[in-house]
């Protein structure tokens, strides 16, 4: 509670708060809006725990292109792509018909009102309380893109799996977040799975940043050949539950993808921060929250911009 009371003072102190967006914008023109989405998330992610991540990493995916906008859920026209088939989502972002489910049972109480922008950001929320992760206040107002944007997607408005630490620091710093916002929003990485072929590199490439038997167990389901859909877990210890073992991992040199281990090790710029989180997990849900607050603000649309979507794979 207390952590969310600081978030709280947090979200009105912001720069990068918007007076459109608040935490009460449905409590009068659709007040079970919160409530329906919610339980409609907990109904997925209770059939399928790693959901959960699928429906953060959404929404990072979601505002990261273009802001939170919900042009991730567009799908291909003969005349738009999708960002959906963009080299980082295709056949990795998942969650799209959980959003569609949340948004149906929210038009059966309030047609016409709540937007899928905003159903990606509260689903996000609600996913990370399911598996025992921060709960903080999300703003909501956003309304929704009438365009994709597949070709920023693939420009590199995504990060890599490759990703150094000084790329990942100025494309976070392109969308307004520092460097403790990039450690925090990277502890997401505490569940979810990896397709083999994003760190195959990293487990056959001899490097010294990446532990012996950690690199040996992995490599069991991620052969030299082949192999390149199967699936591991990101944190190997609790990957079903949100907790800081992530930053711990990456201590013991055993974070999955080279994006995340860049985060410690020779003397990076991250480290303190890393170390920090591994000792104090009430500071890593604090300041996850509020990343994912000011996330949650990147270039939204308001007032009369772009629309509320009746269904969210198409523009009305």
């Amino acid at each position: 509670m207390a952590i969310f009371k600081i978030l709280v003072l947090l979200l009105s102190l912001s720069c990068f708060c918007q007076a459109q967006l608040s935490p009460t914008f449905y409590d009068q023109r659709c007040p079970n809006a919160l409530s329906t989405i919610r339980s409609s998330i907990r109904t997925a992610i209770s059939r399928e725990r790693r959901m959960a991540a699928s429906l953060i990493r959404l929404h990072f995916h979601d505002c990261f292109v273009n802001g939170c906008d919900a042009s991730v859920m567009l799908v291909a026209t003969p005349t738009m792509e999708s960002e959906r088939d963009a080299v980082p989502n295709f056949q990795s972002a998942r969650g799209f018909e959980v959003i569609d489910q949340a948004k149906s049972a929210v038009e059966r109480v309030c047609p016409g009102v709540v937007s899928c922008a905003d159903i990606i950001a509260v689903a996000a929320r609600d996913a990370s309380e399911y598996v025992g992760g921060p709960i903080y206040p999300v703003k909501v107002g956003r309304r929704d893109s009438t365009a994709a944007f597949r070709a920023i997607a693939d420009s590199g408005d995504l990060p890599s799996f490759r990703a150094s630490l000084d790329e990942l620091s100025d494309l976070f710093l392109r969308k307004g977040l520092n460097t403790r916002d990039l450690v925090a929003l990277s502890g997401a990485h505490t569940l979810g799975q990896a397709q083999c072929v994003t760190f195959k590199e990293r487990l056959y490439d001899n490097s010294s940043d990446i532990d012996a038997g950690f690199s040996s167990t992995r490599k069991r389901r991620c052969p030299t050949n082949g192999g390149d859909t199967n699936l591991a877990p990101l944190d190997l210890v609790t990957p079903n539950s949100f907790d800081n073992n992530y930053y711990r991992n990456l201590m013991q040199k055993k974070g999955l993808l080279a994006s995340d281990q860049v985060l410690f090790g020779a003397g990076a710029s991250t480290d303190s921060i890393v170390s920090e989180y591994s000792r104090n997990p009430s500071r890593f849900a604090s300041d996850f929250g509020a990343a994912m607050i000011k996330m949650g603000d990147i270039q939204t649309l308001t007032g009369s911009a772009g629309q509320i979507r009746r269904v969210c794979t198409a523009v009305n």
